[in-house]
């Protein structure tokens, strides 16, 4: 299976409006990295927005958008946290969170009229954002001897590796930063050298 270390996120926040039948709908979105920044922004909206009824939402993380979820807040089942959630699949957009405040207008909009709503208020703060595209890479740490500088070298150089830090001391040591779909094949041939460690720093 062919790894991909590219995906599409936004830059920055961005909102979106949708209004029907008096219900107003405010839509929110977040770059997030992980689900703790999800209950921040979330918890926020629902102090900055107390008197709204629903603080619905949808998240999608990762390079395929395989971890996500959909909260739809006391709407009736599937007609919002799933609609939010259509608008970051039709994107193919990730890390990225996407609340929709709802204003009750006093009339109810039944499942049609609450899922285009809520599908309308979160393309639109979609449409305001500046979608970019990442790169995922992993970086390493490697340690060898001087002699194995020159061959070090041109392995991260024919791979297009890129080297974050170098340190010279009794050995050399290298931060390396390395493409996900490079990973495999580049530490393949660094650990043919006798004698050089290869460390993963996590980030």
């Amino acid at each position: 299976m062919e790894v991909s270390d590219t995906y599409k996120t936004i830059e920055q926040a961005s909102e979106g409006f949708f209004k029907d039948k008096g219900s107003k709908f405010l839509a929110y979105a977040y770059p997030v990295r992980d689900e703790q920044e999800v209950k921040e922004h979330v918890a926020r909206l629902k102090k900055t927005h107390h008197s709204a009824r629903h603080h619905c939402y949808a998240y999608r993380f990762g390079t395929e958008g395989e971890n996500y979820r959909m909260n739809d807040d006391g709407e009736p089942s599937g007609t919002a946290g799933r609609p939010i959630h259509g608008q970051l699949c039709s994107y193919n957009v990730s890390d990225i969170l996407i609340v929709v405040v709802r204003y009750f207008g006093g009339t109810l909009l039944g499942v049609g009229g609450l899922i285009n709503a809520y599908k309308k208020a979160a393309a639109e703060a979609l449409q305001n954002a500046r979608i970019i595209t990442r790169t995922i890479e992993k970086q390493y740490l490697l340690e060898f001897d001087y002699p194995l500088q020159s061959t070090v070298s041109r392995i991260l150089k024919e791979g297009n590796v890129r080297v974050v830090n170098e340190e010279y001391g009794i050995n050399c040591r290298y931060t390396i930063s390395v493409k996900l779909s490079l990973i495999e094949e580049t530490l393949s041939k660094l650990h043919n050298i006798a004698g050089l460690k290869t460390e993963m720093i996590k980030t």
